[in-house]
């Protein structure tokens, strides 16, 4: 099959048409990938230095339709419009059954970027290749366990609903599972690229009676106005933390979310929350963070949570989203700021690297 193929990091990505794939398992299916879109966490993992999982398909903001199923396939069949999803779950480990579906550990996999048995799918001149975040979505097919991909109606519009597979699950999944944000509450989004634009939507769905956003980015900060941001910050030339005190009346906002995975923004959030307040770290952080912390954090009971995809069970959130986004609550279409296809792929790079636009989606 023809794919994106990253052979070596803080490198162009090569377009290649020699890559093998396995026939399916058992519970895996085959998905002709229509699109993709490009997430910071594809192209962190191209950017950093390092060996990392090399040879590797990254891109797992995908949509296609089911071409081949394997034995004991239970919800999928062939023709299926299907949104894949990094983490499934099976519904029966320890995690599932609490609710704590984004921790499964039959998705935990996403990590390594093989088979719980170490083995992969695809391969190269007799090479392993590695699926990126489980899901190697910048190639013609990806091979997947059949949890991870969601049947979606028929007259879905895939290049569009594939934000949903990564932008919209973390971002406002961070709001309405992982934080639980109540109606009238005051928000905080620091950090407005895909992720952050879309924890800027899920605020606004949970009727937050605030939503202050603060990005570098003049036009990331415009475009959070449209999608409902109430209060927008310049933090090149405003205190994020006075600013958002004061916007409080002196007390602090309820939530505040980093939506970039930087220690500077989470610092911020701690401090511009009011005493109790909950700040939830969203931005995905490929190298070690170091927080400072200060003691009087715990006596004021401030709390600091991870999220890890919004805290979402695809098979629960993505038909939800869906729902929302086709009575209009939740606004997809202009999510998307390029679309290009798989051939312009690093010129797509380049736009995120530049902070160009919220999302490029790759036809493939």
């Amino acid at each position: 099959m023809r794919a994106a193929l990253l052979e070596k990091t803080q490198q162009p990505l090569a377009i290649v048409s020699d890559v093998q794939i396995e026939s399916p398992r058992a519970r895996e299916v085959v998905v002709r990938v229509t699109h993709c879109g490009i997430c910071h966490s594809d192209l962190t993992m191209i950017d950093a230095p390092g060996g990392g999982q090399i040879p590797c398909i990254l891109g797992h903001e995908a949509a296609g339709i089911v071409e081949e199923v394997g034995g004991s396939v239970t919800r999928l069949k062939r023709g299926d419009k299907v949104m894949l999803t990094p983490i499934p779950s099976c519904g029966a480990c320890y995690y599932c059954v609490r609710g704590q579906s984004s921790l499964c550990v039959d998705g935990q996999n996403f990590m390594t970027g093989l088979r719980k048995d170490g083995t992969s799918p695809l391969s190269r001149n007799g090479e392993r290749v590695f699926q990126g975040l489980g899901l190697g979505g910048w190639g013609e097919y990806a091979v997947v366990d059949e949890g991870r991909a969601v049947r979606i109606d028929p007259d879905t519009p895939l290049e569009i609903a594939c934000v949903i597979g990564c932008a919209i699950q973390t971002g406002v999944g961070a709001v309405l599972n992982t934080a639980q944000v109540e109606e009238g509450a005051t928000v905080l989004v620091m950090g407005l690229g895909g992720i952050g634009i879309s924890i800027v939507q899920g605020a606004r769905l949970a009727n937050a009676s605030r939503i202050i956003v603060s990005d570098p980015v003049a036009s990331r900060r415009d475009h959070a106005a449209n999608f409902g941001a109430t209060d927008i910050l310049d933090p090149a030339k405003e205190d994020v933390v006075a600013k958002a005190i004061e916007l409080t009346g002196g007390v602090g906002v309820d939530y505040a979310f980093d939506g970039a995975g930087v220690s500077e923004l989470i610092s911020q959030g701690i401090n511009a929350c009011r005493i109790g307040g909950t700040t939830v770290m969203v931005g995905a952080a490929m190298q070690p963070l170091t927080l400072p912390i200060p003691a009087i954090f715990l006596t004021q009971q401030k709390k600091l949570m991870g999220c890890l995809l919004g805290s979402c069970n695809g098979h629960r959130d993505i038909p939800r989203f869906l729902a929302l986004w086709r009575k209009g609550a939740l606004d997809l279409e202009s999510m998307i700021s390029h679309r290009r296809p798989l051939a312009d792929i690093n010129a797509g790079l380049d736009d995120m690297r530049a902070g160009r636009g919220l999302r490029t989606v790759l036809a493939l």
